[in-house]
């Protein structure tokens, strides 16, 4: 099966901005310490690059499995996220 190109470099260019979102965020809460610190912009960041990662390795046709993985690497860093805020 052919992937879909045109789909693969739409979801890798959400992933690009989210990677680059990341990254203008972690800079500013170094310079300013103001918003979210790297280590809670990490756990909110991760579950939603696992769900990009699995629907572009679905629009890849690659094997249930990894798309599978990737969808269990979501939900599992989204509970952890989600434990991280309520224990504090």
């Amino acid at each position: 099966m052919q992937p879909d190109m045109f789909g693969t470099l739409l979801i890798d260019f959400v992933i690009a901005a989210t990677l680059v979102e990341w990254a203008v965020l972690t800079l500013l809460w170094l310079r300013k310490q103001q918003g979210l610190p790297p280590a809670s912009l990490s756990w909110m960041f991760l579950p939603g690059l696992c769900l990009m990662l699995s629907v572009r390795s679905a629009v890849m046709g690659l094997p249930w499995y990894t798309v599978m993985l990737l969808l269990l690497a979501s939900g599992l860093t989204h509970w952890i996220d989600l434990r991280r805020r309520w224990i504090r």
